[in-house]
């Protein structure tokens, strides 16, 4: 399954009013054209607990529909903006407010806002912060969807385990393999990375060619090593994708090839694939 996004949101919200330093800071997803309000910190009430707010309305439906930034330093009177929403945001007694899209390959996918009870102008490190929040939530949702395009791949390479006969389909599966272990070794959220983890032993499976006693004891690392090998990368290669050190690779190598009792990386692949540790 794929993890909660609204959770990513909550999180971005928190660390844009830690880092900014501001009163309030909230935020949501768009879906279908609307904007809907979910996540919150530092609100009083629950006026825009909910909100859905339409493209081009508000400051929020504005920087939707702009997909740029945007801020105001008195709402109330601010001409730049309709004034669809005014109960609500000032019944939170809000003034200055900023927001700034969450933009993910060209579409709109949210927006986060910081803001302030009072007539204060949100300067460029307040917007530099949100931009940066962002920037970071939409590299997030990119990763998960592409996880998720790939895991759509999988299954429909599992579902026709004949395809894997032809050599052009089974170095397709190698690849997916090795950019799974990829991606998820970079990944601080532990449910994707396990995700990942369980699509990468589905993806070993598929070709049937383990023999028949117990894999080895590879360490997640060595098995992420092995995977780029696989692929013909060299150690500077597999260093550079898995954003580690040449002599860490080397180090990582030296140890799968120790436990699977070979000498050469060529060995270590094979052996690796004969015990069904890769595809």
């Amino acid at each position: 399954m794929r993890p909660d996004d609204g959770n990513a949101f909550r999180q971005a919200v928190r660390v844009v009013r830690q880092r900014a330093d501001v009163p309030v800071a909230f935020g949501g997803q768009v879906a279908a054209g609307s904007l809907h309000l979910s996540e919150f910190a530092g609100v009083r009430t629950a006026a825009l607990k909910g909100l859905q707010v339409r493209a081009a309305a508000g400051l929020g439906g504005q920087v939707m529909t702009s997909r740029r930034p945007g801020a105001v330093s008195d709402y109330g009177s601010a001409v730049t903006i309709s004034h669809d929403y005014d109960a609500p945001v000032l019944a939170e007694g809000i003034c200055s407010v900023a927001a700034a899209p969450v933009t993910v390959h060209g579409s709109v996918r949210g927006v986060l806002y910081c803001a302030a009870r009072g007539v204060v102008p949100l300067g460029d490190r307040v917007l530099d912060t949100m931009v940066d929040a962002t920037r970071r939530l939409a590299g997030e949702l990119a990763v998960r969807d592409e996880v998720d395009r790939r895991l759509q791949l999988l299954d429909v390479a599992d579902a026709d385990r004949t395809a894997l006969r032809d050599g052009v389909a089974i170095e397709e599966v190698r690849e997916l393999h090795a950019e799974f272990r990829a991606i998820a070794q970079g990944l601080d959220d532990a449910v994707l990375r396990d995700r990942l983890h369980r699509a990468c032993e589905r993806l070993a499976h598929l070709t049937d060619a383990r023999d028949a006693g117990d894999p080895p004891a590879l360490s997640p690392r060595e098995l992420d090593v092995l995977s780029q090998i696989a692929l013909g990368c060299s150690n500077a290669e597999t260093a550079r994708r898995l954003s580690l050190k040449p002599e860490t690779v080397k180090a990582y190598l030296r140890s799968a090839m120790r436990k699977l009792d070979v000498h050469t990386r060529h060995e270590a692949v094979v052996a690796a694939r004969r015990r069904g540790a890769l595809p």
